[in-house]
């Protein structure tokens, strides 16, 4: 999953144009919104989109949003425990 999580990293800084961050910036268990990176509901849009494109598994409810968007890690769980059904 490190793989995975690395890939995220990457990935994130492209689809929010977050140019001054490195993927080395992000810690992957940090929140991605408020405290974290400081994204906003936008972002999270984008992050939903970036899920659905990339990856093929869409997000069902907003209390599901907020679960798998936490951090690159859960970003990361989610997708690998879809690519196991």
């Amino acid at each position: 999953m490190d793989e995975l999580i690395e890939k995220l990293k990457i990935e994130i800084i492209e689809a929010l144009s977050l140019e001054e961050i490195t993927p080395a910036d992000i810690d992957a268990d940090a929140p991605l919104f408020l405290d974290g990176l400081g994204l906003d509901s936008i972002d999270a849009l984008e992050l939903i989109v970036l899920i659905e494109k990339k990856y093929g598994y869409k997000i069902q409810t907003a209390e599901e949003g907020k679960t798998v968007l936490y951090s690159v890690k859960s970003m990361a769980e989610f997708i690998t425990n879809r690519q196991k059904l």
